[in-house]
């Protein structure tokens, strides 16, 4: 099970380490990072996916689980079911990710109004693809994911673009359709329970 990668303090003259959701942040912005910590809480179980809903998983371990302050605020919102576009819509708007990016450009690796990475930034990105540590979605988006319910919840929180056909099958809604079972994020609500994974969708 791919292991939560966390940030260390940098050595002199060394580049300062980055963790999960800061790559993220460099890799594909805000959006990205709301993706990755609702993919990485539903493969640690800590969150439970139904069709286009979300919530936080029953256990007695639930804050020595939740390692980043992100993690904590998904989980907190979620304490019930909620929709995984509510959920991805509050967390672009959090002040969790707003961090993120203050961070990432006091250490010149994005730039300070629009948060669009700069050289370093990439050279930066380009280096965390190498290293195992860091899972596929964190680079390519819920595409990344087998198919299954998280992909599918998560590729349905994220708005389509007026115009953006069905058959653009890499965000939109059809994502999923002859992969698993799943036409759109309204058929499975009646029926089956909360998923955890990124597969397991009836492939």
């Amino acid at each position: 099970m791919w292991k939560f990668r966390e940030a260390a303090p940098a050595a002199a003259g060394t580049p300062e380490s980055l963790d999960l959701y800061e790559v993220a942040f460099l890799a594909g912005g805000p959006g990205r990072v709301a993706d990755t910590v609702v993919i990485a809480l539903c493969e640690r179980g800590r969150l439970l996916m139904r069709a286009s809903r979300v919530r936080a998983a029953d256990t007695a371990h639930g804050e020595a689980e939740a390692r980043h302050p992100l993690e904590r605020a998904v989980l907190g919102m979620c304490d019930r079911s909620r929709s995984t576009a509510q959920v991805r819509a509050a967390l672009l708007r959090s002040l969790e990710i707003e961090g993120i990016g203050q961070r990432l450009a006091s250490l010149g690796l994005v730039t300070g109004l629009r948060h669009r990475p700069t050289r370093a930034g990439r050279r930066r990105v380009k280096a965390a693809r190498q290293d195992t540590g860091f899972p596929r979605y964190v680079f390519d988006g819920p595409a990344a994911l087998p198919a299954g319910p998280v992909r599918r919840g998560v590729v349905d929180a994220r708005p389509v673009p007026p115009g953006f056909a069905d058959s653009h099958l890499h965000w939109g809604r059809g994502y999923d359709q002859g992969h698993d079972g799943g036409s759109d994020a309204g058929s499975g609500v009646g029926g089956g329970g909360f998923s955890c994974g990124g597969g397991g969708g009836g492939d």
